[in-house]
């Protein structure tokens, strides 16, 4: 089955001292998806939101939280982030924790579940999981800031990834992060890309609507 294109704009870009107000831009010109990148200081060399950040955002939102954790140790937290809000939890392969039981853990609080990597991980570190997720996540810059230019050393990785979705039959969604703008999202798409997470681009872009129409259209 092939997805519809969607756009889930990264509220790490938006205004952190008016989280609400970033997160209505999206959602009143009817986007669907939010994403929203959690971050420890370990996993990675940031911090952001926690669950009760999550939480209270939920409470004046229908948006579908897309919540990425970069956590050195997300098992410890996806009942957390479940019980705040979070739709789709999605969990990397790079830190040393049991993968296949969080993402079943996932599952069982109701939320959908996702798999993801860094660039400079190889891709074959996915293959235990993505006949049992809903979404993989290729990040196509080192996670941390936003900001960051897209590195095109990713697509061969990606198109891999949508040639494994092909010839084993599966139905994930592919999400990109990292970078992400009207030039560096038409290369994705070509390479099989569906679902994109935009920062920058889209909080800064002066027509938003505009911005998300193009994304939503690509070919």
């Amino acid at each position: 089955m092939k997805h519809p294109i969607l756009l889930a704009p990264s509220l790490l870009a938006g205004d952190h001292s008016a989280l609400a107000q970033s997160l209505a831009i999206p959602e009143s010109i009817g986007l669907q998806w939010i994403h929203l990148d959690i971050m420890d200081g370990h996993f990675v060399p940031n911090l952001t939101f926690g669950p009760q950040t999550v939480a209270d955002l939920r409470k004046g939102s229908q948006m579908f939280f897309d919540t990425h954790l970069m956590l050195d140790q997300p098992h410890l937290y996806v009942e957390a982030f479940a019980k705040a809000g979070a739709d789709l939890i999605t969990i990397h392969v790079e830190p040393d924790y049991p993968i296949a039981e969080t993402l079943d853990h996932i599952e069982a609080l109701g939320c959908q579940k996702g798999i993801t990597l860094n660039p400079d991980t190889p891709a074959e570190l996915l293959l235990p999981y993505i006949a049992h997720v809903d979404l993989v996540l290729v990040m196509t810059v080192q996670p941390g800031f936003g900001g960051q230019a897209f590195r095109t050393d990713v697509l061969d990785k990606i198109n891999l990834i949508n040639a494994w979705r092909t010839s084993r039959n599966l139905n994930f969604r592919l999400e990109v992060d990292g970078g992400i703008n009207l030039e560096t999202a038409k290369q994705c798409r070509s390479y099989g890309v569906d679902t994109f997470v935009a920062g920058s681009a889209f909080y800064k872009a002066n027509d938003k609507s505009a911005f998300a129409k193009a994304i939503q259209e690509l070919e």
